[in-house]
């Protein structure tokens, strides 16, 4: 899917491709139906046209839900975490998480000032993004991404570059993305200080880097000299969560999935990322966090059941 396909033109091509999609599968299901039928009880059956037609409107309609579900707005979720060894001047500390904005024409301008006014009501004391920015060049997409330079948090905003950033000239949006005072995470890790209490943040690089002659992740490196205190871990892709628990990280936020998009197809999603799809796990003593993302890509704008998010964490001693 082009980026610069018109946006009416996109959001008709995943209608008309989720409708024949999901019209293959219920014709599958109740052809199989049907063939158990007449060889179970030895007679023949007729699906009336109505019915036929029915299952094709349903299709249709799913569609057009799964369509709406995917470009909407996304809602705000909040999440406490709780982190043990946290220190107490980091009690009640929150963590914005944007993912996957895959800014295009089917996520213009517009939309990311909304997504930008979204994440800045919250008031967090930092903003992460965990990859896929864009899907297009810095000058086809210079316009849709200058709203994300008025997001602020006190501690700042802070990214790691997701698998979508290594198809459009890497490092001229690196250089872009900095000019937007977003601090790019490669393999290292910076510190958040409040008084004498300590709290690493860490980013590595995406995995796909060494496919396109980029440096690739390299927790070792991101975690080189970070003082004894809890790690916070960004990485696009959430595969290689138990590396990081392993070096014990505290809370690694992950996106890349998209929530699997749909019931069934997030199965086989799940089975190509370490069995991490969607929401919350426990990675040995590490909270892992999988968002379903902000935006989506163009080329498969469908959603259902796994609705955009923007996340909210707050930082806890206890559960709460």
């Amino acid at each position: 899917m082009l980026p610069e396909f018109p946006r009416f033109l996109i959001l008709t091509f995943n209608w008309l491709f989720g409708a024949i999609t999901f019209l293959a599968f219920f014709q599958l299901v109740l052809d199989t139906a049907t063939l158990f039928f007449v060889i179970s009880y030895r007679h023949s059956i007729c699906i009336p046209v109505f019915f036929r037609a029915t299952i094709g409107l349903l299709a249709a309609f799913l569609s057009a839900c799964a369509v709406w579900n995917a470009t909407r707005l996304p809602k705000l979720r909040n999440i406490a975490v709780a982190i043990p060894n946290l220190p107490p001047e980091f009690e009640n500390y929150t963590i914005l998480q944007l993912a996957d904005l895959h800014l295009t024409r089917l996520f213009p301008t517009a939309w990311a000032e909304k997504v930008t006014i979204l994440a800045n009501a919250k008031h967090a004391d930092l903003i992460v993004i965990t990859g896929d920015f864009i899907d297009g060049p810095v000058s086809l997409r210079k316009s849709d991404i200058a709203p994300l330079k008025r997001l602020y948090a006190p501690d700042g905003v802070f990214a790691v570059p997701g698998n979508h950033e290594y198809y459009f000239n890497y490092q001229e949006w690196l250089t872009h993305l900095k000019s937007l005072d977003i601090t790019m995470l490669l393999n290292e890790h910076t510190l958040l200080t409040r008084g004498d209490a300590t709290l690493v943040l860490a980013g590595v690089t995406d995995l796909s880097a060494a496919h396109h002659n980029e440096q690739p992740p390299n927790l070792d490196a991101a975690l080189k000299d970070a003082p004894a205190a809890p790690i916070v871990l960004l990485d696009h892709q959430p595969r290689n969560a138990v590396e990081a628990a392993k070096r014990k990280v505290a809370l690694q936020l992950s996106g890349h999935t998209h929530g699997g998009m749909i019931p069934g197809l997030d199965r086989l999603v799940a089975r190509a990322n370490n069995g991490f799809v969607s929401g919350r796990y426990t990675v040995g003593a590490m909270h892992l966090y999988v968002s379903n993302g902000t935006g989506i890509w163009a080329g498969f704008a469908l959603r259902l059941a796994k609705p955009p998010e923007i996340t909210c964490f707050q930082l806890n001693r206890t559960e709460k």
